[in-house]
């Protein structure tokens, strides 16, 4: 065409070239025959603008719509140029932006548009992060609408459902139905996956099987929501199980999906679902991602395979300071305490900055083996970095004094520190091994804590001071004072299955 003279004017064949490069991803091209053309139509610039906002320059996506409102070229923005520099919007999460787009489809007469007003309605949700007034300005539009498409429905179901009111998501969604639109895959994925973030999380999985019902597959996020979900609600065996229906469906499991379910593993200290799901992870090439081999390093750290551990963490060619605050407690929690203080010195070597985690992984490592001056060493070093020593800090020294027989020391620190639980419960323990239920009776009713009281509980108990132990429960009832109960693990063969431990009432 170039060879022949065509003029780059005369008919639309530029305009459906710039199209055709835009839509292979030749962004270069694209622009270069854009620019040939004196005159181009809505077409060649909407595709300008979606193939800009596709790559993710989303700011040059919205210069180019600037470029074409002033009319320079004779030609204005339809109702795809909006709904393409919406998308620009949000990219930038930028809902000014937005908003002026807004007054200007406004003036243009093309907000009632059904395109324009979906796309104006997902820009609010989203850039209005965690709900709020982005919200408000969505449903406030969504509500005049004289006519909704299943896109409007799932826009402002959406929204509600990343804000997490599932209350409104769920009556939009009911209502939905009542209009006689038929929720659609994104739909269900939508709701799925909000119910999947909230503690009601029977919901997620009871629309999971509706979904099925209605023909529908749900897609990686729903998947990912609800696997992450069981996880963090200590569903532990039955997010492995939903991984094993994920893949026969066909869904191909991603870095995402993996990080939600490495945690499941570790809570039940499986180190055969681990290794099954490490080589899910090479089989899906997922291994190459630095926070999915971390979680791996986790993993195995938990299973109580600090061997698996550091073999993964030897060959991670990235690693960042998470990884090593995760191999340094992995060693430490498995008595390899000169592992760990060689393994901070290399990171401190290698230039990654420590943080209060590294500092708690390390003096917990002193704790595990006892090292009192090791750690009382590491603990004064903190003085010399920006990191502030925490309670878990205070607790882990308090708890190395105290094994080592120093309470006196110990309650000097205890007195000058913030109260917290794991403080008063370290020294009442270690009061406890070495038989100074005084000091520790002391301490506790000084200091308070449900730790503390239950220890002390518990040493009254020992000593058949029962009436002094009905007081100090009748005091933690009145008080609302609880202490979780402690849960076990056991895995035999291929069967994992835990339990609770409760103290009677």
């Amino acid at each position: 065409m170039l060879l022949s003279g065509i003029d780059p004017d005369r008919g639309p064949l530029y305009s459906k070239l710039v199209a055709l490069y835009a839509s292979c991803g030749d962004g270069e091209s694209s622009a270069l025959l854009f620019r040939a053309l004196h005159k181009p139509t809505a077409f060649a610039w909407n595709w300008i603008i979606l193939a800009s906002a596709f790559r993710g320059d989303h700011s040059r996506a919205l210069r180019s719509f600037a470029q074409m409102l002033r009319g320079v070229t004779g030609v204005r923005p339809n109702e795809r140029s909006f709904a393409y520099a919406l998308k620009a919007c949000v990219g930038l999460l930028d809902m000014k932006r937005g908003k002026e787009l807004h007054c200007v489809a406004t003036a243009s007469g093309l907000e009632p548009d059904v395109s324009v007003a979906n796309a104006l309605i997902d820009m609010y949700c989203k850039c209005g992060v965690g709900g709020g007034v982005g919200l408000e300005f969505a449903r406030r539009l969504f509500d005049k609408m004289p006519e909704r498409s299943v896109v409007t429905w799932t826009c402002m179901i959406s929204g509600y459902s990343c804000a997490g009111n599932l209350e409104e998501a769920w009556v939009l969604f009911e209502s939905m139905k009542c209009a006689s639109i038929v929720p659609n895959g994104f739909t269900w994925n939508a709701m799925i996956a909000g119910y999947a973030r909230n503690p009601e999380f029977g919901s997620a999985l009871r629309l999971l099987k509706e979904m099925k019902d209605e023909g529908l597959e749900p897609d990686l996020v729903s998947w990912n929501a609800v696997v992450a979900g069981l996880s963090r609600n200590g569903r532990s065996s039955e997010a492995l199980g939903l991984l094993g229906e994920m893949i026969a469906t066909g869904i191909r499991p991603n870095a995402v999906t993996i990080a939600g379910l490495l945690p499941a593993c570790g809570k039940i200290g499986s180190l055969r679902k681990g290794k099954e799901v490490h080589g899910l992870i090479y089989r899906a090439e997922l291994h190459a991602n630095v926070f999915t081999e971390t979680a791996l390093v986790d993993v195995y750290s938990k299973c109580g395979s600090p061997g698996h551990a550091r073999r993964v963490f030897d060959r991670m060619e990235v690693k960042n300071a998470t990884t090593y605050n995760a191999m340094i407690g992995c060693h430490g929690k498995h008595g390899e305490v000169e592992l760990s203080i060689a393994l901070f010195g290399r990171m401190r070597r290698e230039g990654f900055g420590v943080d209060e985690v590294t500092y708690t992984c390390l003096l917990s490592a002193c704790r595990h083996v006892g090292l009192v001056d090791e750690g009382l060493e590491i603990f004064r070093s903190m003085k010399d970095t920006e990191v502030e020593p925490g309670r878990e800090h205070y607790a882990c020294i308090v708890d190395l004094l105290c094994h080592a027989g120093r309470l006196e020391e110990a309650y000097e620190l205890v007195k000058k520190i913030p109260v917290h639980d794991s403080v008063v419960g370290a020294f009442a323990a270690g009061c406890r091994v070495h038989g100074r239920g005084d000091m520790a009776e002391i301490a506790a009713k000084e200091l308070g804590g449900p730790a503390g009281a239950v220890l002390l509980s518990n040493m009254y108990a020992e000593g058949g001071r029962w009436e002094s132990v009905e007081d100090v429960r009748k005091s933690m009832k009145d008080r609302g004072v609880c202490k979780m109960p402690g849960c076990s693990w056991v895995e035999e063969k291929k069967l994992s299955d835990g339990f609770l431990t409760f103290g009677k009432e």
